[in-house]
């Protein structure tokens, strides 16, 4: 049975009173709902908590957090669910859900939007786009917005308009203690400095305050060759991206065409490279910019036009539904010579399953305009960002979809700036984490040693308390 997996024992009196306390769900591994509820959007990830509280407002929030800590529980923080270690979730703990928190509020004379902790990206472009305006996020709008941007939030419009962090004005946040602030340039600047990209380490979030930027239809879509022109397009690309106007973005990609009637019949299941395209500039003068990179090389399949905003960040979900198993490799990289080339050449020959994939992403453009020390995003040297991605539904394609990963980043890695982006690691330990803060470790440490003394927040990629 499904509670024999959970071995906490929590006195059935005070789980009792601390559900009183909810305005929202507190569900046990007993109820019903538990099943559902205790799963997150990867399927590799089987944890049972021994509490799940899918908090309806911010005093439940505050609640749940004074509850774990004064019950010693290990303590895990849920947004979006899409977190591919499955970091908000745990064995025997505490779940605080925030999936209830979906408020989301435009202020189109500010030119802002606050959004709830519980949202995901395809819920605030659908609010801001009614007003022409967006603000940067990622590449999927099944993902929370919470956890892309407590890591960093690199996207479409990274070269236009910086990070998603690089966009945020403020945030809400219940701390260890129970207390709640406010974090922004003037108040808690140390906290508000170590939110944008020091991940889940500093309290719950329960809403940002993010600018917005005149963006409604944009020109954009996928390019792909045949899969033996992967050296030639990634050269190119490489190119390309690195000195481009910041209004031209693109995402570079191996993949396996899927059987959509979106694509022709003859590429299905066809490997292929892949260039996705985002542009921000005046559409009048799209086809004209888009002349030149298509004298390049004629692809095979083009699908870029012009595409209003939120149909452009959420092109991919159906493909990538919630269940599928998922195992994350990441790094940055400077530049890619011909030997990393070459390496993408060999592995991507070998992706492993239909919906294995690697991307590499710019992260250049307006993303250079901030300094390594001035968030806690460190990475801003770096070119690119690149994830290698085993994924399945079938569980029993883990073991080779791993290994291939592994291998794959495996003989990247010495190419690569050392670190990666902690929005697409596994749980790979301490080390791992101090190769993507570099330098911003120690201030991250003492930042988390004010904050959360306890480590009470520690599932997640974890900074231990420093002095």
């Amino acid at each position: 049975m499904v509670q024999a997996k959970t071995t906490t024992a929590l006195d059935t009196q005070v789980v009792a009173d601390f559900s009183a306390q909810l305005r929202g769900k507190l569900i046990q591994p007993s109820d019903a709902g538990y099943e559902e509820a205790r799963k997150v959007y990867n399927a590799m990830i089987d944890k049972h908590p021994a509490l799940i509280a899918q908090c309806a407002d911010v005093a439940d929030v505050i609640a749940a957090v004074n509850f774990a800590r004064t019950q010693k529980l290990v303590l895990a923080v849920r947004g979006g669910s899409h977190n591919g270690p499955g970091l908000g979730t745990c064995d025997d703990g505490l779940v605080i859900d925030l999936a209830q928190l979906k408020g989301i509020r435009v202020d189109p004379e500010a030119r802002t939007v606050r959004v709830e902790g519980g949202c995901l990206w395809g819920a605030v472009d659908h609010a801001t786009h009614a007003f022409g305006l967006a603000t940067p996020s990622g590449f999927l709008s099944t993902t929370g917005v919470g956890g892309l941007t407590l890591g960093g939030g690199i996207g479409y419009l990274t070269r236009a308009f910086g990070l998603t962090i690089d966009n945020l004005l403020s945030v809400d946040m219940v701390l260890a203690d129970g207390s709640f602030v406010t974090a922004d340039a003037d108040k808690h600047p140390d906290l508000f400095w170590a939110v944008r990209g020091g991940g889940g380490n500093f309290g719950v979030v329960t809403s940002f305050l993010f600018r917005l930027h005149p963006i409604s239809t944009v020109y954009g879509g996928p390019m792909m060759w045949p899969i033996d022109q992967t050296a030639e397009v990634l050269a190119y690309w490489r190119d390309f991206i690195k000195t481009a106007p910041e209004d031209i973005n693109g995402w570079f990609g191996l993949v396996t065409v899927p059987p959509s009637p979106h694509f022709p019949e003859e590429t299905h299941l066809h490997k292929m490279c892949a260039i996705v395209w985002c542009y921000t500039g005046p559409l009048d003068q799209a086809e004209e910019r888009f002349k030149a990179i298509r004298a390049f090389k004629q692809p095979t399949i083009d699908m870029a036009g012009p595409i209003p905003w939120p149909a452009l960040q959420s092109m991919f979900d159906g493909l990538y539904p919630r269940g599928l198993q998922w195992y994350w490799k990441a790094d940055f990289f400077t530049d890619l010579d011909d030997q990393t080339i070459a390496l993408h050449v060999k592995y991507g020959a070998q992706l492993p399953t239909m919906f294995s994939t690697m991307h590499i992403y710019p992260v250049n453009g307006a993303a250079h305009h901030v300094g390594k020390s001035d968030t806690a995003f460190s990475y801003r040297e770096a070119t690119f960002s690149e994830v290698i991605v085993g994924v399945d539904p079938d569980p029993s394609n883990n073991e080779r979809m791993i290994q291939w990963a592994k291998d794959y980043w495996m003989a990247l890695h010495p190419f690569s700036a050392g670190g990666g982006y902690v929005n697409m690691m596994m749980d790979e330990g301490v080390d791992q984490v101090k190769a993507a803060y570099r330098d911003n470790y120690e201030r991250l440490a003492k930042v988390k040693a004010t904050y959360d003394p306890t480590n009470l927040f520690s599932v997640n990629q974890n900074i231990a308390p420093g002095a």
